[in-house]
């Protein structure tokens, strides 16, 4: 995008970029640039939180007034607001017992025990970012399950090859789980709610155990997606 914005700019368009990693800015060199201290994927900061995204935006845009340069690098003075962990939050209530053979069924019964929170969570914000399979959640938890149980199963979905429905599945499942873990009043910061989904749900062990089975899987566009797309980078457990 810094290469792209002084191409632009050589063609008379003002540019401005939103940075979230400094060095790699400073080394690109873009004509306009704001850094955020914010987590990869939220360049403008919290999410639901407008007041604070017009300030990020306000204050990319006002670089543009700036005739200074030819390269602009400004930090944005504050950080997410809900960065820090909520000491009020409690996370919704699972069954237990998800090690070992029982896994596959584990994650059936957590995504059935997590129904009710997430109803809730839905109803409160009028949207979900659930359904990217197309498979109702307790399909998709089915879908993931069978995986697990090495079955193999072919797509449910015409269209869909088996493995892209599988990172849609399982791309469905985290995003039902977090939302049911916002579901009450408090406000859990991304990486509360992530040690939960990775350490202390069905659901994160299921996708960890997936990620393991297929990183050795003989068809190529499995070990791609259990490799790539299912965790992230920072999620990944080293084994060894």
């Amino acid at each position: 995008m810094s290469a792209l914005g002084h191409y632009l700019e050589a063609e008379g368009l003002a540019t401005v970029a939103i940075s979230l990693i400094r060095p790699q800015t400073e080394n690109t060199r873009p004509p306009r640039a704001l850094w955020v201290p914010f987590e990869l994927g939220r360049p403008f900061g919290p999410p639901s939180d407008p007041a604070f995204q017009r300030r990020v935006l306000l204050a990319a845009l006002r670089l543009l007034e700036r005739s200074d340069g030819p390269v602009l690098l400004e930090d944005f003075p504050d950080d997410d607001p809900r960065a820090q962990p909520d000491p009020a939050w409690q996370p919704p209530a699972i069954p237990g017992g998800s090690d070992g053979a029982s896994l596959a069924s584990s994650l059936e019964a957590e995504v059935a025990a997590l129904r009710h929170a997430h109803q809730h969570w839905q109803a409160r914000h009028r949207r979900t970012t659930v359904g990217v399979s197309g498979l109702k959640i307790a399909d998709a938890a089915h879908y993931v399950a069978e995986w697990l149980r090495e079955n193999n199963p072919v797509s449910p979905r015409e269209g869909f090859s088996a493995p892209l429905l599988l990172r849609f599945a399982v791309d469905d499942l985290k995003a039902y789980a977090l939302e049911a873990a916002a579901a009450g009043a408090a406000n859990p910061s991304s990486r509360q709610l992530g040690d939960w989904l990775w350490s202390q749900t069905a659901t994160g062990a299921a996708i960890h155990a997936l990620r393991a089975a297929l990183l050795h899987h003989e068809d190529q566009r499995l070990r791609l997606i259990a490799e790539s797309f299912i965790i992230p980078s920072a999620r990944v457990r080293v084994s060894g």
